[in-house]
């Protein structure tokens, strides 16, 4: 049985929407970045963003981010909340939050990345969240916004029902910097995408859970409280690398502890997006970033399989640290039909 979550209320055109950086202030590094996005935010969809203390404070200390994010969940004029990056800081405070201010005020929140915990830690309260859409990477997206990424950050915001996902014909992974304030206006490369990769299984459904693979694997190592093993049971894990491009040796020991665990066991599919294979510290070639993808798809498939023989894998999903991006519904409910290869969200 499926538990229950929090059915969030929808945004309407002028809306509050709080701005924050729950992890690495990005704001106080570019801020041309920053104000490109908080104006598509309310061009392109109507809303009012709120910055608050720590949005902009590179030093701001662990009680100082989770006071505003306190704030802006306890405001009843702000009707959700935007993380303008990730980062790495998160597993030292976010789970030790005060749960009944989130439980008596829940909202949708956006974010990818390190914002991983915080979406873990709504959803072990019932509060759904969305896994991307945050305000650098999708909102400021250098030239103009993917039409892909439009439509389904849409859907997370104004939209209720349940919407197939597909994939994107086209993808970016080679960034432009954004110390050059030029670059904001100069579209990034694209090239033509593989599509999804399925492993089938049988048809299934679940509630989504997961996130960032390393930011997954911190919380296994600091012992953060993740779902239970009989919860795995109703949950579709989603998982996705980084810009750091782990070796596929590291993809394959997270993946075997889930196994080892019993996770994999219970799950009832696997969706895995599409790993990022080029950073500005490991600019691979396009062979290079091939290869890279394939050998994690044929590690977690293969890692996988000798734990569980049934699930649906579908890997290589447009969500993560690519782009154009779906912002998945975390806690939200998924249905996959093997047969018909057609994977639907509740938004």
């Amino acid at each position: 049985m499926l538990r229950r979550v929090i059915k969030l209320d929808k945004l309407q055109q002028g809306d509050r929407v709080a701005i924050l950086s729950p992890s690495l202030a990005a704001p106080a590094l570019w801020p041309h970045v920053y104000e490109l996005g908080l104006e598509r935010l309310r061009n392109l969809f109507g809303l009012e963003p709120v910055d608050y203390p720590t949005t902009a404070k590179l030093d701001a200390s662990n009680q100082e981010k989770a006071i505003d994010l306190i704030r802006a969940f306890s405001d009843p004029s702000i009707k959700a909340v935007i993380a303008t990056l990730g980062g790495d800081s998160q597993v030292t405070y976010i789970s030790r939050l005060p749960v009944e201010v989130f439980v008596q005020n829940p909202k949708p929140f956006f974010g990818c990345s390190d914002n991983s915990h915080l979406a873990n830690f709504l959803f072990l309260n019932d509060i759904p969240s969305f896994y991307g859409a945050g305000l650098f990477t999708q909102f400021a997206m250098q030239g103009e916004m993917d039409a892909y990424t439009v439509k389904f950050i849409r859907h997370a915001l104004f939209d209720k029902g349940e919407f197939e996902l597909v994939a994107s014909s086209t993808y970016n992974d080679v960034g432009l910097g954004w110390e050059n304030p030029d670059n904001l206006g100069t579209r990034r490369q694209y090239e033509e995408s593989e599509g999804w990769v399925w492993s089938e299984g049988v048809s299934s459904e679940g509630l989504l859970w997961g996130g960032c693979l390393e930011s997954v694997d911190e919380m296994l190592r600091h012992n953060v409280p993740i779902p239970t093993l009989e919860q795995f049971g109703s949950i579709v894990m989603m998982l996705e690398t980084s810009e750091e491009i782990p070796p596929p040796e590291y993809v394959h020991r997270v993946i075997r502890a889930f196994g080892e665990r019993g996770v994999l066991a219970k799950i009832k599919g696997l969706l895995v997006g599409r790993p990022k294979a080029w950073s500005f510290d490991k600019p691979q070639t396009i062979e290079e970033q091939r290869a890279y993808k394939a050998k994690q798809r044929e590690i977690i498939a293969n890692t996988v399989r000798k734990y569980n023989s049934e699930i649906p894998i579908i890997q290589n999903m447009d969500f993560g640290h690519t782009d154009p991006q779906i912002p998945m519904p975390y806690g939200g409910k998924v249905r996959i039909d093997s047969k018909q290869r057609r994977l639907t969200a509740q938004f």
